[in-house]
């Protein structure tokens, strides 16, 4: 996921540091709309939180008959699980990678491809999202 729309930004050590208003970002990346669509026609509320992962987790598949839906609600679900992360974990946060890539940082140093783990889950559901939340967490 190429984002241009982010403005320049500064380069440090093959990755791009976030524009001025990450708090900006972060919202634009939390909102996942064929994600939250699918999940509230099922009634599940997505408000950010561990327990909504857990939610997502028992959902009925639909969309895996779908060829065109499910790359694109991989990819909600990976932004989305990276903004339970980002949101819940002290010191986490999003970075967008130089290939336009947004990734999940913590603290630690420790970086997430949250994206390619929520695919993995659209087409499978292994491994869970609240799984990847609770390693990611544990960090």
């Amino acid at each position: 996921m190429n984002l241009p729309f982010l403005g320049h930004r500064h380069h440090k050590h093959g990755d791009t540091e976030l524009p001025a208003d990450p708090e900006a970002v972060a919202a634009l990346l939390a909102e996942c709309e064929l994600l939250r669509a699918q999940a509230a026609e099922d009634g599940v509320r997505l408000d950010d939180t561990p327990a909504s992962l857990e939610a997502l987790d028992q959902l009925v598949p639909r969309w895996r008959d779908d060829a065109e839906t499910l790359p694109w609600l991989g990819h909600d679900a990976g932004l989305y699980l990276g903004t339970v992360v980002v949101r819940t974990v002290p010191g986490a946060a999003w970075r967008i990678r130089s290939d336009g890539e947004p990734v999940v940082l913590l603290a630690s140093g420790r970086e997430f491809e949250v994206v390619d783990a929520g695919q993995d889950w659209a087409a499978s559901g292994v491994p869970e999202l609240s799984q990847l939340y609770g390693e990611i967490a544990e960090v």
